[in-house]
């Protein structure tokens, strides 16, 4: 207890504690949020030893299962499945402590349409969190925990219950009675230790993987020494969940089975906003000093009643449920914009456009608000976290922009949709479900969320056909089927699992040195010379098991002592080649792809012939191959640093992939890159190709390494030492103190391989640039031959747009012409947008179709009406003002036939008229309009249908003016019933 009192006095000193704090917008003599977040991280860090982390974007980094960071643990995923590179830095941690940004909403975890209902959903929370890889374990976990919850925050001890596994028969799991001592021991009485079965107390990170028993911490919000054990993990608002602790200590296999795991882990995660609603006396997290600034600009910006904090039924109108719908999504969109996630039409983008959306139909329709506050409550977040996330006050211009936008963008929308779910509710039978179709055009049409479509349904008391929505949904999924996310590759053979890693690592096997892969160097004529790589196979792996031999015919993994092969990481595909075996020249093994695990390089093979460990084996990789993913490589280094230069220093990478054929990258913008940029960038590009700068290369120490001004880096694990790619500066110079030469060219981390000197890539062309979602774009480009190519592709494409452009000019008289010019036009614009072409050009050539497109269609028209003026004229000379023409005539479309009786009807205003117009393919066309004076007596429409239904056709229309069309074989007789039809009307 002595070390304790001395702890808390330390802490007193570094800390304000809630006796101490300065009272805080009227929180007086809470502990604010922000130092109940620091107290937590210093505790770890300087009493336990804990190395204190930033918390990770909530885009998730290399796994694209996940929408968004949903938990603490999902940046150490490498370590507990033991996939980590030995020599990167997230290898060397042993305890870690972190506030995790972290986002539920979409995918397995889920609690966007729970959001206002209650008082403690939240779509963003913080995750306080202390790890151990392979440190410490049961005992000093719990004990870190109590002394944190009981000495330091001074939570009373008789009201916290802890719960652990009681264990599973079916599993063949006991009872954790390890972790139900360790709490006796510290004095938590047997009362208050409860265990709980698999579903209450059992961790798993899915299907299979890591997991293990947990132990959670709960809180009795009532108190007054009463035994409130029969509430723990009865869904009680007044015991609530404070803590979990889980204990890795076991893997699940895709069999269900369990083993043990090599290393055990502690993963331990506290949301912060219900610690704090603890410690500040509340009963709803919407009452604290995380929420209530933003719940009193709500009130500032609407004008409304203020928040009262009622739910359900005596929630009249919706109101607070407003108020917390718009408090929580408004941070959820500030930390989402901030880390890259802009609201768009798929995955987490379109969960986020689902969470901007509902949040503005509350702001509109419950609220009551004027456009713009949910942008207006961006300063307060950031004054709420923008001092533990100092990035959110670095974007908050942009993240309001970006609101504005969406919320304008989506208004219009909205009433539009309110005004077809009003109408089609009051057309439906009492009883009924909302129809579907209608549900999934508001869906697909409108951009309606499916959970705000139901809300407001729900509003309504009214339900929706879900079973015929799905039916609709099933439907657009095939259609989509051929997405290419749809299937996935068996891994089996290449992604080592962690009992294999662990007895690899057991067996001190090696890690694959594959240095060789960088072995290369230009011969005396310029040319890339790779030099051979001879190996040993040491281990090889099939079907998730280590094996020393493998028969003939069978697919398998290689592990060899050393390689030349490149494996796919950073962006970059692997390498192809094949290898063989010392002695047998004439038998090939294709290398079919080559994976990184774990520090372990894995070349998937079939074998030809029987493969064993202690094989001697000849590597010759595809030199072709290479050679394009490392002139594209480097080439995507180039085009990074070009489009900072044009676009400025904020332009951020954002993802890039790198293959044989072609580069993508992915980076930040404010809108779409214009022509004359795309075209600036290709020069900086060019202006380095002709240079033909070295390309410098050197593994430094990954401290000295992020002290490089103008360093890019992309968000990404690094190994220690780390290789640094320079571009025409040696890496010794960027290195030196104070250097300024990283920021006049690229200089980038990068394991991959590259080009010597940049002359090699001869020419880089961007073939397309679009825009992923609001503020990413994406361009694709090609280099060497290739770009050669799309050059010259698009001078052909410039020359034929010239050509089009020219005869549209001579401004031929004839229709047909013209119409064949227009669908010229037509077909050059499908060429040029399908053609791999440079994208400025593709751009200028698309500005002057679009404009030829006109210009023909204006013409066309133009046309019409002249000729359709002589027409009239002789119809009218022939006819001698009569008040019914009924005549044939030679007309090329239905356009000219009615354009020919409105201008009849025009010269001749008493005069109704019907012509036809037979086709050379036998169909006959049909127009009519009725005078203004016969109205009373007959409908146009009715005259149409009549003579187009003796021609066996059909007609349409309105009483003035319809047309129609049948079939030749019954036009006299048509032109009876028309001049039949006209007399008995009039």
């Amino acid at each position: 207890m002595a070390a304790a009192g001395r702890l808390r006095r330390r802490l007193l000193l570094a800390v304000p504690w809630r006796w101490r704090c300065t009272p805080r917008r009227g929180e007086s003599g809470c502990l604010p949020a922000g130092q109940v977040r620091a107290a937590f991280l210093r505790f770890f860090q300087e009493r336990h030893g804990h190395r204190r982390l930033p918390s990770a974007p909530v885009r998730p980094r290399g796994d694209p299962r996940l929408l968004f960071v949903n938990a603490g643990m999902n940046q150490f995923k490498p370590i507990f499945l033991g996939t980590v590179h030995p020599r990167s830095e997230l290898a060397q941690h042993r305890r870690v402590v972190n506030s995790q940004k972290c986002v539920r909403a979409g995918g397995k975890h889920n609690d966007l349409e729970d959001v206002g209902r209650d008082t403690y959903h939240h779509t963003f929370f913080e995750m306080l969190g202390n790890w151990s890889f392979g440190d410490y374990f049961k005992e000093e976990a719990c004990s870190m925990a109590w002394e944190l919850l009981t000495e330091v925050y001074e939570i009373p001890k008789d009201r916290l219950y802890v719960t652990y596994f009681g264990g599973d028969s079916s599993l063949g799991l006991s009872a954790d009675e390890e972790c139900r001592d360790v709490w006796l021991r510290l004095g938590v009485p047997a009362s208050h230790v409860l265990p709980f079965p698999l579903k209450d107390n059992f961790w798993e990170m899915g299907d299979t993987g890591p997991c293990g028993p947990c132990t959670e911490i709960h809180y009795d919000h009532v108190g007054g020494g009463r035994n409130a054990a029969a509430l723990v993990n009865q869904g009680s608002p007044d015991v609530v969940e404070i803590w979990n602790l889980v204990f890795m200590q076991y893997s699940r296999e895709v069999e269900g089975n369990l083993l043990p795991l090599p290393q055990h882990h502690v993963d331990t995660g506290m949301g912060l906003e219900r610690l704090v609603t603890i410690l500040q006396n509340k009963r709803s997290n919407y009452d604290t000093d995380l929420f209530t600034p933003i719940l009193d600009a709500i009130h500032k910006g609407c004008g409304g009643p203020r928040y009262q904090g009622l739910v359900g039924n005596a929630d009249v109108g919706r109101v607070n449920m407003a108020y917390r719908v718009v408090a929580d999504h408004v941070r959820t969109l500030c930390v989402c914009i901030t880390d890259g996630i802009y609201p768009g039409l798929s995955g987490a983008e379109l969960v986020l456009r689902r969470i901007l959306r509902r949040a503005v139909r509350f702001c509109s329709e419950v609220l009551h608000a004027p456009p713009g506050l949910l942008a207006s409550l961006v300063p307060t977040v950031v004054e709420v976290l923008g001092d533990a996330y100092p990035e959110l006050t670095k974007n908050a211009d942009q993240i309001m922009g970006i609101i504005n936008e969406n919320e304008v963008a989506f208004l219009s929308s909205l009433e539009r949709g309110r005004r077809i779910i009003e109408r089609t509710v009051q057309q439906m039978e009492p009883s009924t479900n909302f129809p579907a179709e209608v549900a999934w055009s508001l869906y697909g049409n409108l951009g309606f969320p499916l959970d705000l479509i139901g809300l407001m349904l729900e509003e309504k008391g009214i339900s929706l056909d879900s079973a015929a929505f799905n039916e609709l949904a099933l439907e657009d999924a095939k259609r989509k089927a051929g997405d290419p996310q749809a299937g996935q590759l068996d891994n089996r053979n290449t992604c080592l699992d962690v009992h294999s890693l662990a007895q690899l690592q057991n067996s001190n096997v090696p890690t694959t040195d594959d240095s060789p892969k960088y072995a290369y160097k230009l011969g005396q004529h310029g040319q890339y010379e790779f030099s051979p790589c001879q190996a040993t196979v040491l281990m090889l792996y099939r079907d998730q098991s280590l094996q020393k031999e493998v028969g003939a015919g069978q697919r398998c993994g290689v592990i060899l002592d050393r390689t030349n092969f490149y494996a796919e990481q950073g962006g970059q595909a692997c390498d192809q080649g094949y290898m063989i075996c010392l002695g047998q020249q004439d038998i090939l093994f294709p290398v079919e792809s080559v994976h990184l695990c774990g520090g372990y390089v894995i070349h998937e093979v079939t074998a030809v012939e029987t493969l064993r460990a202690g094989d001697q084996v000849q590597l010759f990789v595809d030199e072709a191959h290479r050679l394009a993913c490392m002139t594209n490589h480097t080439a995507t280094h180039l085009l990074n640093f070009a489009l900072r230069h044009v676009l400025g220093d904020n332009t951020e990478q954002r993802g890039s992939h790198v293959t044989a054929e072609r580069l993508r990258f992915d980076f930040d913008t404010k809108g779409p890159v214009t022509v004359e940029q795309l075209q600036q960038v290709e020069q900086v590009v060019q202006d380095v190709i002709k240079r033909d700068e070295a390309v410098h290369m050197a593994e430094v120490p990954l401290t000295l390494a992020r002290r490089v001004q103008g360093l890019r880096a992309v968000d990404e694990e690094y190994p220690d030492p780390v290789r640094i790619v320079s571009l025409g500066v040696p890496v010794e110079t960027v290195l030196t103190r104070d250097s300024e030469a990283a920021m006049q060219t690229s200089v980038e981390l990068c394991c991959g391989t590259h080009l010597l000197q940049t002359g090699a890539m001869e020419d880089l062309a961007i073939i397309s640039e679009r825009q992923l979602v609001k503020g990413i774009s994406r361009v694709i480009a090609v280099t060497g031959g290739q770009a050669k190519q799309a050059r010259e592709v698009g001078q052909c494409l410039a020359m034929e747009v010239d050509s089009l452009s020219l005869r549209m000019k001579q401004r031929t008289t004839s229709i047909p012409e013209m119409q064949n010019l227009s669908k010229e036009v037509g077909q050059l614009t499908k060429v040029v947008a399908n053609t791999a072409m440079p994208q400025w050009q593709r751009k200028e050539l698309q500005t002057t179709l679009k404009a030829l497109q006109r210009t023909a269609n204006t013409a066309i028209r133009k046309l019409e009406v002249q000729q359709a003026e002589e027409k009239a004229q002789s119809l009218l000379a022939k006819h001698c003002n009569q008040p019914i023409i009924i005549d044939t005539i030679a007309a090329d479309s239905l356009s000219i036939l009615m354009k020919v009786v409105n201008q009849l009807c025009d010269k001749s205003p008493g005069t109704s008229v019907l012509l036809l117009s037979p086709q050379v393919s036998g169909e006959v066309l049909c127009a009519c309009q009725v005078s203004k004076n016969c109205l009373s007596a007959f409908s146009a429409a009715d005259w149409a249908v009549a003579v187009c239904t003796q021609m066996e056709g059909k007609a349409g229309g309105t009483p003035v003016v319809a047309k129609g069309s049948g079939n030749a074989k019954g036009m006299q007789g048509a032109l009876t019933t028309a001049l039949q039809f006209a007399q008995s009307k009039l």
